[in-house]
C-alpha cells in the first residue's frame, strides 16, 4: 500500500513540474507570445526621456517673451545651454549689438528674435559640443522704451515689453492727474523719413466716448507722450 502511495505522489510531482515548463537542469521561461524585440530596452528609453526634457526646457524658456520680439542694445539675456552650466550665461547686449559667450566668443544679437539667436548659437556650438540645445530668454528689456511726460501720475521712461496702445501707456504711468488736458495729448515719434520726427495728437474723450478707436494706436519704441496741463491749453486747437 505504501509502495503504491509513493508511486502516486512521485508521478503527481513529475507531472506538476513538467506541465509548468520547469526543468531543473535547464529552466525554460514561460512563453509570453512576445519576441525579445517586443520588450523595450532601458537604453532606448533614456535618450527618449532626455529629448522630452530638452523639449520641455526650450518650450518653457521660449514662452518667456513673444516670438516676434527683436533684441536690442542693452537688453539682458539668459543663455541656457542644456546640461552645460559652464556654457550658460546671463549677458547684456553691448552697444555694438554683440554678446560674448564661452567658446564661440562674440555673437551678433541685435536685430534677431530670441528663437533665431538660439538657433544660430546651437549651430555654432555643434563644432564643440555634442547635440547642443540652446535656449534664449529675455531677462530685462532696456532697448524698447516709451517716455510719458506731463500731467500723468508717474512720468518717466517705461519698457515696452509687448504690444501697448496709447491708453495702455497712460495707464502704465498711473493715469491722468486732475489738471491734465486729456483731450490734447501729443505724441512724438522718430521716423525713417525726413524730417525724422513726427507729431501726433489724440483726444481721450474721442477714443472713449466718440468711437475714435483709430486714435488709440499702438505705441512704438522711442515714442514720447506728452500730456499738457489745462492751464497750458488756453485756446484749444492752437
Amino acid at each position: 500500500m505504501r509502495y503504491f502511495l509513493w508511486l502516486f505522489i512521485t508521478a503527481f510531482t513529475v507531472a506538476l513540474f513538467t506541465g509548468s515548463g520547469y526543468c531543473e537542469s535547464g529552466a525554460s521561461k514561460p512563453d509570453t507570445g512576445k519576441s525579445p524585440t517586443d520588450i523595450p530596452m532601458l537604453s532606448n528609453t533614456v535618450p527618449q526621456a532626455e529629448k522630452v526634457g530638452q523639449t520641455m526646457m526650450v518650450d518653457k524658456l521660449s514662452n518667456a517673451v513673444g516670438s516676434e520680439y527683436v533684441i536690442g542694445a542693452e537688453d539682458v539675456l539668459d543663455i541656457t545651454v542644456w546640461r552645460n552650466p559652464d556654457l550658460s550665461r546671463q549677458v547684456q547686449v553691448r552697444p555694438d549689438g554683440r554678446i560674448s559667450m564661452p567658446i564661440i566668443r562674440d555673437v551678433v544679437a541685435v536685430g534677431k528674435t530670441p528663437t533665431r539667436l538660439a538657433e544660430e548659437m546651437t549651430n555654432r556650438l555643434k563644432e564643440y559640443v555634442q547635440n547642443p540645445v540652446v535656449a534664449v530668454t529675455l531677462k530685462e528689456v532696456n532697448s524698447s522704451n516709451i517716455f510719458l511726460l506731463g500731467e500723468v501720475a508717474n512720468p518717466g521712461k517705461y519698457p515696452l515689453k509687448s504690444k501697448t496702445t496709447l491708453l495702455q501707456g497712460i495707464t502704465i504711468a498711473g493715469g491722468f492727474k486732475e489738471t491734465a488736458a486729456r483731450n490734447q495729448i501729443v505724441i512724438f515719434r522718430f521716423t525713417d523719413v525726413a524730417p525724422g520726427l513726427k507729431r501726433f495728437t489724440a483726444s481721450y474723450d474721442d477714443i472713449v466716448l466718440r468711437s475714435g478707436i483709430a486714435d488709440n494706436f499702438e505705441l512704438k519704441p522711442g515714442d514720447t507722450l506728452v500730456v499738457p496741463s489745462e492751464s497750458m491749453v488756453v485756446f484749444p486747437g492752437r
